[in-house]
Order: C-alpha cells, then sequence, then structure tokens
C-alpha cells in the first residue's frame, strides 16, 4: 500500500489533495493519505482555501475526502509537525507532500528525510505570483536529488519561527499574501512531480514558476 502523508492542508493542500484523491480512487491504487496540520480553519483565509466547516483543518478535510472517496484510507493528525513528533509522523518509505509556509518546518522535514534510507519528499510554496516545487528523494540510503535546504540558504538558516511556537494571534500575523491561482500551480507542479516519479520519468530536482509570466522552468542540480 502507497503510504502517503499530506503536511500542511492550506491553499496549497486544499488545490491539491482532492485531485490527489481522484487519481488514486480511479486508478485503483491502494493508498492511505494521513493529513497532518496543527492549525484550524478561519474564514479569513476562504478566498484561498475550501473547508466545510470550522475546525482543525487536517480532521474536517479529511472526514470531506473520505466521504467522497471512499476507496481511500484517509487518517488525520491534527498536530504541527516539531522535533519531538516528526519521526512518528514521517517514516521511510513514504511519499510526503510538504505544504507549509515557513522555512523553519521545511528545514525540519528534509532533515529527517536525509536520515531514512527511503523517502520521496515533494515540497511546494510561493510567494504572491511566483514560487517552485522540490524534490528530495532517497533510495538504499543514498540521496538521488539535493536537500531542500542544499541549494537553499533561507531554508538552511530559516529566519522565520516554527508554527508550534506562535500563538493564535501569531499565527494569523504570520502569513503573508498569497493568490489562489499561484496555490493553484504549485498544487499543479507537485502533482505533476508525483506522476512522473510513480512512472519512473523524473528527470528535474526542483521547478521555477511564475503565474504572471506564465512561465515555469524545471532545473537539474548536482547532489
Amino acid at each position: 500500500m502507497l503510504e502517503i502523508k499530506a503536511v500542511g492542508i492550506g491553499g496549497i493542500g486544499c488545490a491539491l489533495l482532492p485531485f490527489l484523491c481522484r487519481y488514486l480512487q480511479y486508478s485503483r491504487e491502494k493508498a492511505r493519505i494521513t493529513l497532518i496540520d496543527g492549525d484550524r480553519f478561519e474564514r479569513a483565509n476562504a478566498s484561498r482555501q475550501s473547508f466545510s466547516r470550522l475546525g482543525n483543518k487536517a480532521e474536517v478535510k479529511a472526514q470531506e475526502l473520505a466521504q467522497e472517496f471512499e476507496n481511500l484510507s484517509l487518517r488525520s493528525v491534527p498536530e504541527f509537525v516539531t522535533g519531538a513528533n516528526v519521526s512518528r509522523l514521517i517514516r521511510a518509505g513514504e511519499v510526503v507532500f510538504l505544504m507549509v509556509d515557513n522555512h523553519a518546518s521545511r528545514k525540519l522535514v528534509s532533515d529527517h528525510a536525509a536520515t531514512l534510507a527511503e523517502i520521496t519528499l515533494i515540497s511546494g510554496g510561493n510567494d504572491f505570483v511566483d514560487g517552485n516545487v522540490q524534490v528530495f528523494a532517497r533510495r538504499q540510503g543514498l540521496d538521488l536529488t539535493p536537500s531542500l535546504s542544499r541549494y537553499h540558504p533561507e531554508i538552511a538558516q530559516p529566519q522565520d519561527r516554527h508554527p508550534a511556537d506562535l500563538s493564535c494571534e501569531e499565527l494569523m500575523a504570520a502569513g503573508a499574501p498569497q493568490l489562489l491561482f499561484t496555490n493553484l500551480m504549485v498544487a499543479a507542479m507537485m502533482l505533476n512531480a508525483f506522476y512522473a516519479w510513480s512512472q519512473d520519468r523524473l528527470t528535474y530536482s526542483e521547478v521555477y514558476l511564475n503565474i504572471q509570466e506564465n512561465l515555469t522552468r524545471p532545473v537539474t542540480r548536482p547532489v
């Protein structure tokens, strides 16, 4: 069974998960998807996030998806990924969709993934009109692509704080303005990378995108 972890159920997560589930259900792929997020949905984010009710994002979205995609196993973990729980939440052999909006969490997950023998980590993020998708893959204890921080000093030495360390008021204030269309583009690029990986045809480690320029640019870098 394919084990998938979706970390961060915000604008990108809301755009990605329904299509990932639809693809897996109708391709008859046996999969278990675990949604992980310690945050709650707030009406202020309704312009780019879709939830049927208020509540923890992972729990609400997992319930919604389970009702529509009965052939998939969907679970929720209403927690932020932290140093204390990352080894419990993310394990060898899994595919991880990392859709967080802070570099501290990206570094935490990437560093942990580098200790596992087998892992596929697909990370996406964006500013207002541009963004990127990175793929970090390990097989038999070897890096096939660079870690998230290898060519990104802003991830290697994050200047932001982990969401678990922020108060509710700080969490609301920390979010930079984002655009629904850019979230959609990042989600599509992440799904494209997942499909290429599943077909053993992934030829790049990163994609840069800008929706205003209608631009996508794949990049392959040495490990």
